[in-house]
């Protein structure tokens, strides 16, 4: 009878601590993530400008819609609605759209097709020189290029620090399962849906707003990275 007992006890005892258990697992999963990856250092700041628009203190999103932007219509469409509605509320976030001076007219007629009444106070087209807007792109130093009109359909996050920011290794589990060779995403292309809304919306700018919070609360870990490696290109 006494051996009864014991085992009804250990049961329900079990049965009481297995959902507690699974609730503190569940929270530390929330809070032990992995930051985003900085994977170049000391991104240009943007030109000087009467808005101040700066990389420095904000959560850019920087883009680059060259002499014709009326051509990149679908990429800046996807890029507001994917990225900037889902993250306009979000303290010293922006999109930084840089421009050559000759594409202004065309900027304000694609502003006028994306805006529908939208709050876009946070979404910047800045004009520059085109030796401007080459410094800042090379500083990116990306595989990808800019084409003959200043323009590119991908798109780079960029910290508070000038550092840009995305994964050294973007290999899925089963890559990774198989030693496929490490390849990153430093460069968001606006044309991949998928890539906006399930790597670069859904995960890598939910991240590094957490880690931002965190910081703020001084609950950060410096040490907790996503990998151990060096940063690549320098």
């Amino acid at each position: 009878m006494e051996l009864s007992k014991r085992k009804r006890y250990t049961i329900l005892g079990i049965l009481f601590f297995l959902p507690v258990a699974f609730i503190i697992i569940m929270l530390l999963s929330k809070e032990n993530y992995n930051p985003l990856d900085v994977v170049k250092q000391n991104i240009s700041e943007l030109p000087v400008n009467k808005d101040s628009i700066q990389l420095k203190d904000h959560i850019t999103v920087l883009s680059f819609l060259g002499k014709k932007p009326m051509e990149n219509s679908i990429a800046a469409l996807n890029l507001k609605e994917l990225i900037y509605d889902r993250n306009k509320g979000f303290k010293t976030f922006q999109v930084v759209v840089l421009l050559p001076l000759e594409a202004k007219d065309e900027a304000e007629e694609l502003l006028k097709e994306i805006k529908s009444y939208e709050d876009l106070r946070f979404w910047h087209f800045l004009y520059a020189e085109d030796e401007q807007i080459n410094t800042v792109f090379n500083s990116l130093r990306s595989e990808v290029k800019l084409d003959g009109n200043l323009a590119s359909n991908y798109v780079y996050i960029i910290d508070k620090d000038r550092n840009q920011r995305g994964r050294l290794d973007d290999r899925t589990d089963a890559e990774i399962e198989g030693e496929k060779p490490v390849y990153g995403l430093f460069d968001y292309d606006c044309i991949q849906v998928a890539v906006l809304k399930n790597k670069m919306a859904a995960e890598d700018m939910r991240v590094l707003f957490k880690e931002y919070r965190d910081r703020r609360k001084g609950e950060f870990d410096e040490s907790n990275k996503r990998r151990e490696k060096d940063l690549k290109n320098g």
